[in-house]
Formats: structure tokens, sequence, C-alpha cells
């Protein structure tokens, strides 16, 4: 039997109508047989319109509602009990899909900077002078070295008397083992500059870093890896991208940044110079497909408009850059320009956009210009014109204006302008008359 159900929704079926329990229950048996035979007082219900319905009540706290039966198949029924059937799901399809957004990698907790176990350098430069001196005063005693005169005679009885020179064993040993303390002291000899910090592992793991500066002394058997964790600065080569407009651009960054953590620098990527090249190659292109380069072909904003474009690459790289330990201040393009096979087209069409915006202030102005020189001569003389005269003056002022800023318009011939003139005068004239 197939138990898949389909998906797809339904319209809800009406509900069933209530039994009327004033008249009957459906087995027969009214209101009053309903209490009699449960014991238990009906709620008092109220009449509206012919109809009775009960009140509703709140329902006690304790009033449960009942669970809902399993699904039985129809051809068991009457067989052994089923168990209940488990809904088929329908598979989202391609468009109930939502794209996972993009995150930046995580952090290795794992992986962090602490302090380094270090002893001062003055110490170790003690104990270098001590066992020196304690190997000295041994070859001097066992007649090995020549005696100073001007320290007290340390040699033995036997080396006064001329005896045999040598060292014994006990001396042997204490020559060995200072030789041995001085040779671990040199090795764990450490010069620190400042502005910069020592990693120490010691066979793959991590033992602590390093950032006071002057001389110190570490563990001799780890091994140091110098890290510069001074502000820095990059200034990256030409980088060809592509705006929201498909157009190919190429840009110039200087990104300000430092070392942050100096253990996820060593240990979470293999150069953190590289990986921070690489990122700001990608962050870049991501960034710089947004918006158009420029707005001057419609409104909206553009990658050249105030300082989003450099606030979004940085808040993108310092994100990309925390988890390998390195904290980016800023991102600012130094330049940004069309590539070499579009700028002459770009340039071209830039210009267009200008002198069209300019012709169209130019006629703004004109009009506006024209339009209050004739209010003007019409205050002045008192006169009001007609909508033909006024387009005519218009036209003519307009054509005094545009001409000189190199706009073309057609100019009427002189013998057309005093026919014209002549029958303005004349029609002045005549309704000088009528008035």
């Amino acid at each position: 039997m197939d138990v898949t159900r389909d998906s797809s929704p339904r319209p809800a079926p009406h509900p069933a109508p209530l039994p009327d329990l004033a008249a009957g229950g459906p087995d027969g048996t009214g209101a009053a047989g309903s209490t009699a035979a449960t014991g238990k007082a009906q709620p008092p219900r109220a009449t509206s319109g012919g109809l009775t319905r009960p009140l509703l009540r709140k329902a006690a706290p304790s009033a449960r509602p009942a669970p809902a039966a399993p699904p039985v198949r129809p051809d068991d029924q009457d067989g052994p009990p089923t168990r209940p059937l488990t809904p088929v799901r329908p598979r989202p399809g391609p468009e109930a899909e939502t794209p996972a957004a993009r995150r930046p990698p995580r952090v290795d907790q794992a992986v962090r900077e602490r302090h380094a176990l270090t002893l001062p350098g003055w110490l170790a430069l003690l104990m270098l002078l001590a066992g020196a001196a304690g190997v000295l005063a041994i070859l001097v005693r066992a007649g090995v070295l020549p005696e100073f005169e001007a320290l007290p005679d340390i040699r033995t009885d036997a080396v006064r008397r001329g005896g045999p020179v040598g060292l014994t064993a006990p001396e042997i040993a204490a020559v060995a083992g200072l030789g041995l303390m001085l040779v671990t002291v040199l090795a764990g000899l450490l010069s620190n500059p400042g502005g910069e910090a020592r990693v120490l592992t010691r066979w793959g793991r991590y033992r602590g870093t390093v950032r006071r500066a002057g001389l110190l002394w570490v563990n001799p058997l780890v091994r140091r890896r110098r890290v510069d964790v001074r502000l820095r600065h990059w200034r990256s080569d030409p980088v060809t991208v592509t705006d929201r407009t498909g157009t190919p651009i190429v840009v110039r960054l200087l990104v300000v940044w430092r070392v942050r953590d100096t253990a996820r620098a060593v240990l979470s990527v293999a150069e953190h110079e590289a990986y921070l090249r690489e990122q700001i190659h990608a962050v870049l292109s991501r960034t710089a497909s947004r918006l158009p380069c420029d707005s001057n072909s419609g409104p909206g904003p553009a990658l050249r408009d105030g300082q989003w474009f450099a606030d979004e690459l940085s808040r993108a790289l310092a994100a990309e850059a925390h988890a390998a330990g390195l904290e980016v201040y800023s991102a600012q393009p130094l330049a940004l320009e069309y590539a070499p096979e579009v700028a002459e087209s770009m340039r071209r069409r830039r210009l267009a956009d200008l002198d069209a915006g300019l012709r169209t202030v130019l006629v703004d102005d004109a009009v506006e210009a024209a339009a209050l020189a004739v209010r003007r001569l019409e205050r002045a003389t008192a006169h009001e014109l007609d909508e033909a005269a006024r387009s005519a003056l218009m036209e003519h002022l307009l054509v005094a204006f545009v001409a000189p800023a190199g706009v073309t318009a057609p100019v009427p011939a002189p013998a057309a302008r005093t026919a014209r003139t002549a029958r303005k005068e004349g029609a002045n004239r005549t309704d000088g008359r009528q008035a």
C-alpha cells in the first residue's frame, strides 16, 4: 500500500455542524438525559436569535487535551494493532534552498599567544662568569695553567713540590659539568630588539612568545622564530578587477596592518604576509563588484563617492585576517582608474555626459534669464504682452544668450524681424486707439 502523502496544500473541509443539545444529542438523549447520565451539571446556555449555544468558560489549568490517536490503515482495522505511520516529508526544491552566507575563517582557540618563560640576561651573564672562574680555578689548582702572581697561590702541595701535573677524576668531572653549564647558558642567550618578537616551539609544540626587548635567557632546546610586530604598511601592485557594470578597473591600495597574535601568525598559516596579500586581492575583487566605478550615467552611489569603498575594504579585510592573528587598521585606495583597454572609450563617454549636462544647465539658465527679462520689460513699460509677442521675445533672447556659449539655434532673418516688429507695433497702436 502506498503510504506517501501529497504535500500540496488542500482546502480545509467545512466544519460539521454542532448537534443541538437542547433537542437531543446524536445518541437521542437530550440535555436532561446527559445530565442524569453523567451526574454533572451542564454549563448554562445563552440563547441568541433562537439558537442555543453554551457559554465559553476558561479551561481549568489541570485540563489537558487528549492525545491524538495515531493513524490506522483502513485495511487493518479488524486485525492486530498496527503501529503509526510516519508521514513522508517532501524534499525542498531548488527554489526553497537559501544560499549559504559566506563567513570568514574561524579562529583556532587552541592556538593563542602567551608569554614564554624567560630569565633576565644579567643572571645568565653572572652564571657565565662564575662558571668560567670555576674552570680556571680548577685548571690552576691542578697545574695545567700557570699561576698568576697577582692572585693567591691555590695550587695543591704536590704541584708545589714539583709533582706530576694533571687532573684527577673528580676535577675532570667538575670541569665537564662547568663546561656543560657554560654551553647551556651560552646557547640560551637571546638578544631581542624592540619591535620584534620570538615565537618559541619545542618539537612542534608552542611554548610561548617573547616580546620583551633586551638580553634574555630562554630554554636552549626551543626553536626561535622571528616575527616583526611593528606597525607596517603595504602598497599593493596594480590589481585589475571589474565593477558592478562589468567594466575592468585598476586599483592600487595602501594597507596598514600589524601582527597582533604571533602564535596564530606563525602556526595557523604557512606565511602570514602571503596570506594577507591573497586576501587583499580577494576582498578587493568582491567589494569592487558591488558598485559601479562612476555614477555619471545614472543616479546612485559609486566607488569614487565618499569613504564607503575604503571603509568596506577595511572591515572585510580585518575580518578575513583576524583568524591569522593579523590586525588591519585601514585599506585605502591610492588610485582608481579604468583599465587601458577601456580608458579612452570611458573618457569620451564621460566628456559626452559632461557636455550634455553643461548644455542642459546653460539652456535652463538661459530660459530663466529670458523669462526674467520679459517680466522686467513688462513691468518697466506697464504693458502686458500677449502670448505670441512673449514667445517671439523669448525666442530672440534665448538665441542671444545661448549663441555665445556654442549652442546653435535658428535665428530669424532681419526682414522677417522687421515685418514682425511692424505688425506688433500696428497691433499695439490699434489697441491704444480702441482704449
